[in-house]
């Protein structure tokens, strides 16, 4: 028989990960409103005068002292100073410690991150290339895909609809099909499987077989049963399996699934604004060369307690009140461990990232370095989920005023798209894709050219012949 107190600690420390995740996973916004429905309604739980440095005047949330005013100056030290502080003044630790607080008309212009839907993304890499009359076909075929990107009408349909031959309504879809992402409008995943194969063996080698496995063995693929799949093209399970192993890792047949999701990271409908960050990040006394600053902005000012009235009084509560004010004072004390705990986590987390990347917070897109969450986890002895949650939905203000989302930090593809438009923006004759691609390659990035359209579409820079027309004009 196990001792009560072992029975009981799985479960306390059950709930109390739990939390800890939930409230790692919120916004600034969505734990202010946490904490105030938890102040309303429970009695045990209370909020204390903020503790404000006597020198720079910040309201401080975990620190007894202030970090910045406590700081020694060492100029060969570089760390990092992160701490927690209270969102209500908006302290900006650019002013090198003064308590200027930002109003939304003193934040910068750049704070909107355009978003945009399937058919509009696709329609902006065409757009060049599409006749005046061929655009309403377009958008009839793009605002006629699912989910995955697949055309859920019939060509039939689509040429009855606007009086065109199948000819040319054939033209305008295969301008969608090879646009990104690869194989967006075909009929089927098999369809979708086949153009992606003919983009890829125009820039690479590819697998004897590949081909005929998708046109005749697409049913076995799928399930998998590969030495009926080798009997049907003559050769062994084993070289079918890696045939399907090939497909699996360099083609998709759902193409808008993966490419959506992951490159363009849980794109919205409409523009994100975003006018409060979550933490602030400046230079020690605005001096670029010395320690950056981290504060966490914590979105109520004070730090929070458990009641010692309440605690008192539940000695003298009658019989049938004490079991409720026990859990209330059990759910107050949770509450506060996993505020500590989640504080804990995002300053562990900041002190990291921001030391790694101090060049890209200090001197913009092009030196961002390449991390991954599952890395950064690694790092701090943590699971991949927990860097996701912390990074999820937080934004950061740089120095320079900018504001971005976390997860920025983490996009491989930033320094690619930067150094694309410094040479969009230099260049005399405007520079095909492919041309682009070689400057890439002679910078140290080795990137086809299918990808440097998929960037410039992603930064909103037009085709190289748009571009040429109008200088023209």
């Amino acid at each position: 028989m196990y001792p009560i107190h072992l029975l009981e600690t799985k479960p306390q420390t059950t709930a109390h990960l739990a939390q800890t995740m939930s409230l790692l996973n919120m916004t600034s916004a969505e734990l202010k409103q946490t904490i105030e429905a938890e102040l309303a309604n429970n009695p045990a739980l209370e909020l204390l005068e903020p503790r404000r440095c006597r020198g720079c005047g910040r309201f401080l949330v975990d620190s007894k002292s202030c970090p910045i005013c406590n700081q020694l100056h060492d100029p060969s030290n570089l760390e990092p100073i992160v701490f927690t502080s209270s969102r209500s003044d908006y302290q900006s630790t650019i002013s090198g410690g003064s308590t200027h607080s930002l109003s939304p008309d003193e934040l910068p212009d750049d704070n909107t991150a355009p978003a945009l839907d399937l058919a509009s993304f696709v329609l902006r890499q065409i757009a060049a290339d599409l006749a005046e009359e061929d655009r309403p076909i377009a958008a009839h075929i793009l605002t006629s895909l699912d989910k995955d990107g697949l055309l859920t009408v019939s060509l039939l349909e689509i040429s009855r609809y606007h009086h065109k031959s199948i000819e040319s309504i054939e033209k305008v879809l295969n301008l969608i099909k090879h646009s990104e992402p690869v194989g967006v409008g075909s009929s089927s995943p098999q369809e979708a499987l086949l153009v992606q194969l003919d983009v890829l063996s125009k820039t690479k080698a590819v697998p004897d077989h590949v081909e005929i496995a998708i046109r005749e063995g697409i049913d076995l693929l799928s399930r998998h049963h590969f030495t009926k799949l080798g009997q049907k093209l003559g050769i062994s399970a084993q070289e079918a399996e890696e045939i399907s192993r090939y497909i699996s890792t360099n083609l998709n047949p759902y193409p808008s699934r993966s490419y959506w999701g992951s490159v363009r990271q849980g794109s919205e409908t409409t523009p994100q604004v975003y006018h409060h960050p979550d933490i602030l990040i400046g230079h020690l006394n605005k001096k670029t060369d010395g320690p950056l600053v981290i504060e966490i902005l914590f979105p109520v000012r004070g730090p929070l307690r458990l009641n010692p009235l309440f605690r008192k009084e539940i000695k003298n509560a009658q019989s049938e009140k004490v079991e409720k004010w026990q859990r209330d004072l059990e759910k107050a004390s949770l509450l506060i461990k996993c505020l500590r705990q989640r504080n804990n986590t995002m300053r562990q987390l900041l002190a990291i990232l921001t030391k790694y990347q101090r060049n890209f917070i200090t001197h913009g897109d092009r030196y961002l370095k390449p991390i991954t969450r599952a890395s950064m986890a690694k790092i701090l002895g943590v699971h991949e989920s927990t860097v996701s949650r912390a990074v999820s939905g937080k934004t950061a203000r740089l120095p320079n005023g900018r504001i971005i989302p976390l997860g920025k930090f983490f996009d491989r593809s930033l320094p690619i798209r930067a150094l694309i438009r410094e040479i969009v923006d230099d260049e005399i004759d405007a520079l095909t894709d492919s041309q682009i691609a070689v400057i890439l390659e002679n910078e140290g990035y080795n990137v086809a050219r299918r990808t440097v359209a998929k960037y410039r579409s992603m930064e909103g820079i037009l085709s190289a012949r748009t571009r040429q027309s109008m200088v023209k004009i």
